[in-house]
């Protein structure tokens, strides 16, 4: 019997053996968590982490595990192929971790639990798949691969960007991961992202005895500044923009040759990202000629592109979260999320990016959020959301017919975003 025309209850069982793969290693799942929440790293740097995921994987052979793979902190771990026959196609199934943390405070974004879903979540899969007597007869003519993929540097710069272009994602089929937050909910909308450095130069004197001989840098990013939040008010309603003064100066005796300032941009599509760089890279060099000063504008990480939405996966993910007792919520209270390098990796490979409740009411990116990634409390929901991924998997393994209307969805959502919409108003014209 195919994969393909499994039974239901062939599907079902697959499902509950997920249940309990992972139930039988929630306890070394969860030492796992802790080790990564202990020693939280930065972006680029979580050698410890990185190393401790190579460890983790390592301590079964069914796993090919490749350490630094392609970044010095990104990992690899492939099982399988499985089932079939040689020369048949064979079907990939990614689970990304994280495991960055933020500056000061650890682990306030949960991404040892993210790396902990991830884990357990393929782990649960393969169990299950491996439980099957006669895999040549089950899974014919599909052979499966799983694939976990350690993702560095999501918080500050842009890990899977990185992986995308060195080639990571290309034999990908789909792609799964889940973030920790404050409720369930099988998509938000993350918004695309870049980041801007605004450098002015301008000339230092004696602020008291000689201030016709300066140029003066911090009114360059004050105008900036201020120039900005006037523009708030003539931005679309679900754009943002917002930024600091990093360096203002280094004593008021003295005018400031040197100031920068760093912001954020953000629109609920990338493609409008290049509209809303213009609008602020106005403000930014109308501010230099205003008050004499150079400017340098530069964009050092990665974009992030929104997360394109698979509505084929989140209703596969909430059926099997619903089973597993998971209330999804229907109504959001934020209608934007922040934003993910996941997003880019959505426009490469079909992919699912749920948020998860870890048993908590705190805000990410706070200290009590970082206590509650930690705490013994979150690990029934986050054992509870590998499940309902692994389980999510299956039934695209399962059925061609869910493959495929997965396949065209993400097909047609991407050229729809990448044509953008048929009636934008490009002529600048006035309504009443």
């Amino acid at each position: 019997m195919a994969l393909g025309s499994q039974s239901h209850e062939n599907r079902m069982q697959l499902k509950h053996n997920i249940g309990t793969c992972i139930d039988t290693i929630q306890d070394k799942l969860f030492i796992l968590s802790q080790d990564i929440w202990r020693c939280p790293e930065l972006a680029y740097g979580e050698k410890q982490s990185h190393d401790r995921l190579v460890r983790f994987l390592s301590d079964d052979n069914l796993w090919e595990v490749e350490s630094h793979y392609k970044l010095p902190t990104a990992v690899r771990a492939t099982w399988g192929p499985f089932g079939g026959k040689d020369g048949d196609r064979v079907l990939n199934v990614g689970f990304l971790c994280e495991y960055d943390a933020l500056p000061g405070i650890g682990h306030a974004c949960g991404h040892n639990l993210i790396a902990e879903v991830g884990v357990a979540a393929a782990l649960g899969l393969t169990g299950a798949l491996g439980l099957v007597r006669e895999p040549t007869d089950c899974l014919t003519p599909l052979r499966v691969k799983v694939t976990v993929l350690g993702t560095p540097a999501e918080e500050d710069g842009g890990g899977k960007v990185d992986l995308i272009l060195a080639g990571a994602f290309e034999d990908m089929d789909v792609v799964f991961m889940a973030h920790p937050a404050q409720q369930d909910v099988a998509f938000l909308p993350c918004v695309s992202i870049t980041d801007v450095t605004v450098k002015y130069h301008g000339k230092a004197s004696h602020a008291a005895a000689y201030p016709w001989e300066g140029v003066n840098a911090l009114d360059a990013a004050v105008l900036a500044y201020n120039s900005l939040s006037v523009l708030r008010q003539q931005l679309k309603p679900d754009w943002r923009l917002h930024g600091i003064i990093k360096h203002g100066g280094v004593k008021p005796n003295i005018i400031p040759a040197y100031t920068e300032l760093e912001y954020y941009l953000r629109t609920p599509l990338v493609t409008d990202l290049s509209d809303l760089k213009a609008k602020a890279e106005a403000c930014f060099r109308s501010a230099a000629m205003a008050t004499g000063c150079q400017v340098e504008i530069t964009y050092p990480n990665h974009t992030y592109s929104n997360i394109l939405p698979n509505t084929t996966l989140a209703q596969l993910y909430e059926e099997n979260g619903r089973a597993l007792g998971i209330e999804f919520v229907e109504v959001l209270v934020y209608v934007l999320a922040g934003s993910t390098d996941f997003g880019n990796v959505s426009f490469v490979v079909p992919g699912i990016h749920p948020f998860f409740y870890i048993g908590t009411d705190a805000l990410n990116h706070t200290e009590e959020y970082t206590a509650a990634a930690g705490a013994e409390k979150a690990q029934f929901y986050t054992l509870r959301t590998a499940k309902a991924l692994a389980m999510t998997a299956v039934d695209v393994l399962c059925c061609p017919e869910l493959f495929h209307k997965m396949r065209v969805e993400f097909s047609e959502a991407k050229l729809k975003q990448e044509q953008g919409p048929k009636d934008k108003d490009t002529t600048g014209s006035t309504h009443s």
